[in-house]
């Protein structure tokens, strides 16, 4: 067995930010499952074995002998990763409870219900492009406040609240932070959410949050139901804001690609599956062994930890020998992709995140069908090292 050696677990190619970097594909190429120290702020450094090949990340993500490994510990500094209510804290039967608590506001159905909602805060959005003209930061004006406006409606938030919960939103997913910083973080996201719980509890919003309390609060402890609303905050927001900014670019940088989001409404749906695939915002998913087991034939000990690389394994789906998948297709769009995650613990809200792509790209590039760069594309900012792969910044005119 090699020398573990750290890598960035969101490693891209210096020449492109959306291609991974050569090193995982040398991973994926490999027989042996390679091991490797991830970076954590929640965690501290820690060696883990790497998944690359889709098949590999598939059975893993399935496989529920691969647990969590972020069981609740009450005796442990709160963290994002160490609070209850937190799926990500639980495994089998207590995953499944809560799980179940939460499906009900994340169908196809719910989802659909919410298009208006969208819609209206899409329009708006893009009204404050129009005022801010020529040189107007997307990720700004538009990418982030997208998501963070449809998560407040979504869990309650008051419109004067939205800087904050978005700014601690961020921190909670920088890995470039320190453990102390996090710490803190959530214990001011933890006193706020626990407000609008109080709040909930007296009088039940129409909302996500205020559905959850009324159906299922006499089974959920105050502390349960502020883990659940820090989780959806992080997942309903930082992630689609990412996707929403990184997609833009990308389609700024191949015209074409971008003429068929625009102008072929029957082909949005099947290009944002596409877009999802190429930018893989959540890049790797660590779960834990819980027993000895073995995967493609080599030993995982119980304990050991193990890192599913999302980003290389959407560049090695089934249709690979049918085409060129390091190529931006959207006309093509992938018959299957891993980027929500597979198994018991995929995305819960990836309707929702679907939702949201679908109605306001193509909104967007048909509020300006002239949109583009105003900067040299050398000059825009990547978040390579971070969670969630994104865009710092995307200044645009039309």
């Amino acid at each position: 067995m090699s020398e573990p050696k750290p890598l960035p677990i969101a490693a891209r190619s210096e020449g492109c930010p959306f291609t991974p970097a050569d090193e995982l594909y040398e991973m994926q190429r490999s027989e042996e499952l390679p091991r490797i120290m991830v970076p954590s702020p929640l965690l501290d450094e820690f060696e883990a074995a790497t998944i690359t090949r889709y098949e590999d990340a598939k059975n893993a993500l399935s496989d529920t002998r691969l647990r969590m490994g972020f069981v609740f510990d009450p005796d442990a500094p709160r963290t994002m990763l160490n609070q209850p209510g937190n799926l990500l804290n639980y495994n089998g039967a207590d995953h499944s409870r809560l799980r179940r608590m939460l499906t009900g506001a994340f169908t196809v159905k719910r989802v659909r219900s919410l298009r208006p909602m969208i819609e209206r805060i899409v329009s708006d959005r893009l009204d404050a492009v129009e005022r801010a003209g020529a040189g107007a930061d997307l990720v700004r004006l538009f990418s982030t406040p997208i998501p963070t406006l449809v998560i407040c409606e979504l869990l309650g938030v008051p419109y004067a609240d939205r800087a904050d919960f978005q700014h601690r939103a961020q921190v909670g997913l920088d890995v470039n932070t320190s453990r102390e910083t996090q710490i803190q973080n959530l214990a001011e996201m933890d006193e706020y959410m626990a407000t609008l719980i109080a709040s909930h509890r007296e009088s039940p919003g129409d909302n996500l949050l205020g559905s959850v309390v009324r159906d299922h609060g006499d089974e959920l402890t105050d502390e349960e139901l502020v883990g659940i609303g820090n989780m959806l905050l992080i997942a309903g927001h930082e992630t689609t804001a990412s996707m929403l900014s990184a997609s833009t670019t990308l389609l700024l940088r191949n015209p074409d690609q971008l003429a068929v989001v625009r102008d072929e409404p029957d082909a949005v749906d099947g290009a944002v599956e596409e877009l999802l695939r190429y930018c893989s915002p959540a890049t790797a998913m660590p779960r834990q062994a819980g027993e000895d087991m073995a995967v493609r034939d080599q030993e995982i000990e119980e304990g050991e930890r193990v890192v599913v690389s999302v980003l290389a394994a959407n560049r090695d789906l089934p249709e690979a020998a049918e085409r060129d998948l390091d190529r931006l297709d959207v006309r093509n769009p992938p018959k299957h992709h891993v980027a929500f995650g597979y198994g018991a613990h995929q995305c819960l809200g990836q309707q929702l995140a679907r939702m949201e792509l679908r109605i306001a790209l193509p909104a967007l590039f048909n509020r300006f069908p002239e949109l583009r760069f105003a900067c040299s594309e050398e000059d825009i900012e990547y978040r390579t090292k971070a969670l969630v792969f994104g865009v710092r910044n995307l200044p645009v005119t039309w």
